[in-house]
């Protein structure tokens, strides 16, 4: 987007305000400083009144994740409902979350909220903090052999006693509605193979591009975190998009250099803020997947919610950005319920 530097014109319009300016200082020195005020006021005013007509400041377009995802999920509600009256197939979520962390317990409450809204059946189990690796498994065992069951969800992170790699290939490859399982992953790597899903937070961005019209052909695109969650998933989508794609991780050494260059950033590195205005290429696409409370006295919380990326600042520099909440996250959801019925169609053979 343009700016009051971009074209010859509007230097030349910046040096006759000053000239003008100077003018009237200079050369008019018995005026009360009232007077002088007043005309250096008129001057500003026309000047930024005209310029305005021909140019607007830069303002990031906002990529409301809610709209998106309620579209998905609103053809979701039909094709549900579509299933059951022609099938009499309903699909079906399974959600363990272990521990007590309050923000998993957000997430997976969030995820049955969705379930319902449009008719999927959610089934959840709650295990305490301590509970062992066999116990965890025996549940995961029973969902995979319950045909009432299309999905099944391992609330992350696990605690630090359970393998979470052990548990996560646990999950039936048919089931694996998150996406995690080694086989889904390697799929997802290979030319030319398809995974059975892919996982819905790094779906969910491309989904946001596609949403927005955002050409990723051929385009610099940088993803920020390498996590097997978000990171490393997203990087090998935009490469299935004939993006070309740089990692930046807590090893890089140049990380400012090397986003400034991207017309594409997704960032999931959960840290508050850390993509300033100064790593941001004029006009680049930001994909913000930070979800990270910092403390806020104004908040009935005492924190708010913010992501990776400074938004007031790369509002003005970005052509399109994510809010944080309300971006990613609504999406996330969404391909989750897209997932899960996907799956109980290709498991009943619903088409």
């Amino acid at each position: 987007m343009a700016t009051i530097w971009d074209k010859w014109e509007y230097d030349l319009r910046f040096i006759l305000f000053v000239i003008l300016l100077a003018y009237y200082y200079f050369c008019f020195p018995t005026f009360s400083h009232a007077i002088s005020n007043c005309i250096v006021k008129i001057i500003i005013f026309n000047f930024f009144f005209f310029l305005n007509k021909d140019i607007k400041l830069v303002s990031a377009k906002i990529m409301d994740g809610k709209s998106v995802a309620q579209d998905i999920q609103d053809k979701m509600t039909v094709e549900v409902s579509r299933m059951k009256n022609k099938f009499g197939v309903v699909p079906g979520l399974a959600v363990i979350l272990v521990g007590d962390r309050k923000d998993s317990a957000t997430y997976v409450n969030k995820k049955k909220e969705a379930c319902e809204s449009v008719g999927i059946n959610s089934y959840e189990v709650c295990l305490p903090q301590d509970c062992s690796e066999e116990e965890l498994l025996e549940h995961i065992s029973s969902f995979n052999d319950d045909h009432a069951v299309h999905g099944i969800l391992v609330q992350l992170p696990l605690p630090s006693h359970i393998n979470q790699r052990y548990i996560l290939n646990a999950v039936c490859i048919q089931k694996d509605v998150d996406g995690f399982h080694p086989l889904n992953i390697g799929r997802l790597a290979m030319s030319g193979r398809e995974p059975l899903f892919v996982p819905c937070t790094p779906k969910g961005c491309i989904e946001l591009l596609h949403r927005y019209n955002v050409d990723i052909k051929g385009k610099h695109a940088v993803v920020i975190g390498r996590s097997n969650i978000v990171g490393m998933p997203a990087a090998l989508l935009l490469q299935r998009e004939d993006a070309s794609v740089s990692v930046v991780h807590s090893r890089t050494k140049n990380p400012e250099e090397i986003t400034k260059q991207a017309d594409i950033i997704i960032s999931a590195v959960g840290k508050p803020n850390i993509v300033r205005g100064s790593w941001i290429k004029p006009g680049a696409v930001l994909i913000d997947v930070g979800i990270n409370p910092v403390e806020d006295s104004t908040d009935p919380r005492g924190y708010r919610i913010v992501g990776d990326i400074c938004y007031e600042e790369a509002c003005k520099i970005a052509s399109a950005i994510t809010p944080v909440p309300g971006g990613v996250g609504p999406v996330t959801i969404a391909m989750l319920l897209l997932n899960t019925v996907t799956s109980a169609k290709r498991i009943h053979n619903c088409n």
